[in-house]
Formats: C-alpha cells, structure tokens, sequence
C-alpha cells in the first residue's frame, strides 16, 4: 500500500566528496570555487541514514533534492509562458514578441471550441472563439500558428485534453510540412483528462472512452516520439478549484498511477513510457508550504514509481514538472500587488525544484494578459534567474527544520489519500463517484468562508482596501491613473474564424474524406489506436469538429449528475 514504507532498500549513495567529484564537471567549473553561494547544503560529518534515506543528493533517489545533480547551475529552467488568443495570428505574434524577448519555450492556450471538440462555425462556439485561448481546427491554421517559429530549436506545450489526439495529430503535420520529423518533434500535451472530471470540465466523452483515447497518445508518442512528453498529469486545477496542497499533490499521483496502470495494460512496459510522463502543479502564495509541496512530490512519485508501478529505471522514477504561479492569487482590486504575489509564487516554484515555470501577468484578472503585462511576467523569471542568486544552490533549503518538517507531512497526508483512492479501486473510479470534486469543494468553502470572515487576509479585497483608483504600470501616453481592462478581443476575430472555417471545407475531396471517416469511427470502435487514422483525416482536410463528432458518435457525450457518495 502507498502509505506503508518502502519496500526496497535505497541504493548506496556516494558521500559529499565523491558527488561533487563526479558532477563537478556538469558546470564546467570546481563545484567548491563559486562564492559566496554553497553549491549544495548538506550536514556537516558522516552522512546519516535519515539523511540518506529522505533527502540524499540532488540527481539520485528519492529525488527530494531534485531530478538533475546540479539542477538551474545546468541550465536555467525553462520559461515557458502560456499563450494565446484571438486567431493564429494574433498569437503567433505574441509567441515571435516573448521569444525575442528571452523566452525558452512556447506554450499554447487554446479557445474553449477547441478545447471541447467544436470549429468555430459550430453554434455552441458562438461567443467564445478566440476568447479564452487561440482558435485551431484544421492543419492550416496550426501551421499558420507556428509560421517562421522553428520547431526544431523550441519546445511546444499545448494545454488541450479531451481533443488531445486531434491537436497532436496537427502538431505533426506542421512538423512534417516544415521538414522535422515527428520523431525530432519536442514537447508536451496536456492529455489529462481526469482532473477535467474533477476540476476543470472541459471533457466530451464519458470517462472510460476519455482514458482510452488519452492512452493513445500515450502508446503513440511513445513509439513514434520518443523526445514527446505524452501526458501532463496536472494538479494545477484542482488547486485553484480548492485543494489544499495535499491534496493536490495526492490527487495528481493518483491520476499518474491511473494513466500508467491503463498504460500498463496495454501491454507497455512501465520503464518504456514513464520517463515522458510528466506532471504540472501550482504555485501558490504560501512560499513555506508550495516549496515543501514539490519536494514532497518528487519523494512519494519515487517511491509510487519504484515500489507500486515497478519501474526500475532512475528516469522512470524522476518527477518532471512544470509550474504556473496561481490564477486564483490574483485580484482585480489593486491589480499591481500582483505583480508581487507573482513573484513570490515564482521564487516558491524555483526553490521547489521546478523544470519549467510560467509567470502569470498582471492584469489577467481583469482580462487576457497584454503584450506589456505578459513581457514584465516573464522578465519575473529573467530576474530570477540572472539576478537573485537562487539558481547558484542545488535545493537552497534543503535542511531546514521547517521545510523538511512540511516536506514530511505534506507527504505523510498524500499517502494517506492515495490509500484511501486505492481503496475505491483508483483514481477513475474516485473521480466517477466524486470523491475528487467533493474534497476539493470542501476546501474552497473553507477558504471562501474563511475570506468572508476575515480569518485570512486578502491584500486589497478584505485588507488595506484602497477606494482611490490607483495607477496603471502601463499608462497610455496621454494621460496616468487609467487602470489597464486587459486584452480585449473584437467581434471581427471571431467572424474571420468563422469564414475561415466555412471556406476550408470547401477545397477538399468530399467523398474521400468522409470514407476516412467512416473507417476512423470503425477502427475506433473496433479498439485500435486513433492517432494514426485520425492524422491521414487531418492530413485529407478533416477538421477537429468533424474528427470529434465521429468520436461523439461512438462514445457518446458525458453527462455529470450530483449523485456523489
């Protein structure tokens, strides 16, 4: 069971001298030669069993240290800010700004037709193309989107679930047309479609077909793209919707071992897969616990991976994780303080160990980020990074009472969850009776109640409210104290989309396509893996709305009830 001890007995590790010896040479430089910062903390004498066994060096099991032995004095994470919006144009122009200006990777929102299966002429997409996110149905538009990026020299994360496939099988298109192989392809899609059942919503099919489709991809990259993270198993949602850290940490391991026991069945060995799973959790604005959190969660997925799942290789047993300050920390009431809680949300994620972080901006609770917010979110990191100091130290707090005494609990509360949701049968069955949502709930009425009361503060909203204006960081030129209302997004966008859409559909061979298909939705039914079939309909002109209303056709559309026990 999850909350018992580890089975096996971690292997011998070397002392101080002999890890500084053997990864000195990772930097370039004497590991020992770079005040005033210690490159790694570490007690003073013989290593202890306690020592050995919870914290050890970065780069070795249990990984509380981190996954690299020399972690951001390597490279720097990656900076990964998440865009989109309007049509592909529009984005495409905000990813070539935030790559000019110093960002590493690029990661793609998309709108909410995309994201449930729908183009933007459908007449459920009314009012929400290009609203949340970018609008992608057809290859034209993805290649259209990455026009003059080179997929060969950036990362790609796209945050899609319940059309993942589809959106995959564009991405390799667009790889194909520019000449890069989708074995050379890098990146990641979100493909978690668990936590849209418990905390974020945007599924279509029914929670069984759901996990079928994302362990497609996950079969699929791992054969045919072997540098493609398959899954982002993600506790961001869950924690904005509520959860406490715990519980997020818990909640996403659970989904984890979900995905890869379904996986697992396939007939997949687990160390074939398992080092391209990766994960996604939140940075909240309690630095103390955040930081204990991600250290924390790279124990217990060790310990899940090695003593649960049976994976035998390090790399299959390494946390890799992507970070996003918080979205709920953010207030329209004296939005500069933001700025602030940003900041903080990214150091929690830095010390926390994290491979690639982005800075929420500003202005986002009044509206989708401007250009100006979105490049002062990412100097956050630039700042971080060049600046602060925090990158020069392996885990800087690693040994300090109260960090490790966090680490410990958060731990300790997140195995006991897992054994409660094992208890359940995992994660799907959890998720279907609602376990997930009403734990989650819970939480946010605690929180909300304790906002109401004044128990926990607000800066702005419950504390040191402010009845003046306040200033704008951003000022138009003729005049200050105009507050910044966010990135609008005109009407005229969506009606271009909707045209666009219409027209694409008008040069393809009819006949041919619908003959695709027609063998996609029997091939689907039959059992066989939809990438390959679903990539010759795109490659013929399908759109997503078409690809997804063949699957709607075969699975059927989820209905939630409140009927929870």
């Amino acid at each position: 069971m999850t909350n018992s001890k580890p089975k096996s007995t971690p292997p011998e590790r070397p002392s101080r001298e002999r890890w500084e010896k053997e990864f000195s040479g990772q930097t370039g430089k004497d590991l020992r030669s770079d005040p005033p910062a210690p490159v790694i903390g570490h007690p003073r004498g013989e290593e202890s069993a306690f020592y050995l066994e919870k914290l050890g060096f970065p780069g070795e099991f249990p990984f509380t240290r981190g996954i690299q032995p020399t972690m951001y004095r390597g490279r720097h994470w990656t900076m990964r800010q998440y865009s989109g919006f309007g049509t592909v144009e529009e984005t495409n122009q905000r990813f070539k700004t935030l790559l000019k200006e110093g960002q590493t990777g690029l990661s793609v929102a998309f709108d909410l037709p995309t994201q449930i299966g729908y183009d933007p002429d459908h007449e459920k997409s009314k009012g929400e193309v290009g609203r949340v996110g970018v609008s992608v149905f057809s290859v034209e538009e993805m290649r259209r989107l990455f026009a003059g990026i080179n997929l060969a020299d950036v990362t790609v994360s796209m945050t899609i679930n319940a059309t993942a496939p589809i959106l995959l099988g564009l991405m390799v298109l667009t790889g194909e047309a520019s000449g890069i192989p989708r074995a050379k392809l890098g990146g990641t899609v979100q493909n978690d479609i668990l936590k849209e059942f418990a905390a974020r919503g945007t599924y279509i099919y029914p929670p069984a077909a759901s996990m079928r489709l994302a362990v497609d991809v996950i079969e699929f990259t791992t054969k045919e793209m072997p540098l493609w993270n398959s899954i982002s198993v993600s506790g961001y949602h869950m924690r904005e919707a509520g959860a406490t850290a715990a519980q997020e940490v818990a909640f996403t391991i659970a989904d984890g071992i979900a995905y890869a026991r379904a996986a697992a069945e396939r007939g997949m060995p687990v160390d074939d897969f398992l080092p391209r799973l990766s994960f996604f959790f939140a940075a909240n604005i309690r630095i103390l616990e955040e930081v204990a959190k991600f250290r924390a969660a790279r124990r217990l997925w060790a310990h899940v991976a090695k003593d649960i799942l049976g994976a035998t290789s390090p790399r299959s047993q390494m946390m890799r994780f992507h970070t996003q300050t918080a979205g709920s920390s953010l207030t329209a009431q004296q939005p500069e303080l933001n700025v602030i809680r940003t900041t903080i949300e990214a150091l929690a994620g830095v010390l926390g160990g994290t491979q690639s972080l982005h800075t929420n901006s500003y202005d986002e609770a009044l509206g989708l980020p401007t250009e100006a917010s979105a490049k002062l979110a990412l100097r956050t990191q630039q700042v971080l990074a060049e600046e602060s100091g925090v990158a020069n130290t392996v885990d800087p707090v690693g040994g300090a009472w109260a960090i490790e005494e966090m680490t410990d609990r958060i731990e300790e509360e997140a195995r006991h969850y897992l054994d409660e949701i094992e208890g359940m049968g995992g994660a799907v069955k959890a998720v279907e009776r609602g376990f997930f949502q009403e734990e989650i709930a819970r939480e946010a009425f605690r929180t909300a109640r304790a906002l109401e009361e004044k128990t926990q503060q607000l800066v702005g909203v419950t504390s040191h409210t402010d009845t003046e204006e306040g200033f704008d960081l951003f000022p138009e030129k003729k005049g200050r104290g105009k507050r910044s209302a966010g990135l609008a997004i005109p009407k005229s966008l969506e009606e271009k989309a909707v045209r666009r859409a219409r027209a694409y559909r008008q040069g393809r061979n009819a006949s041919k396509l619908r003959s695709t298909l027609e063998r996609l939705a029997r091939e689907t039914e039959r059992g066989a893996n939809v990438m390959p079939l679903a990539i010759e309909a795109l490659k013929q002109g399908a759109t997503l709305g078409e690809i997804s209303d063949e699957w709607r056709k075969v699975f059927g559309e989820h209905r939630p009830t409140r009927q929870w026990k």
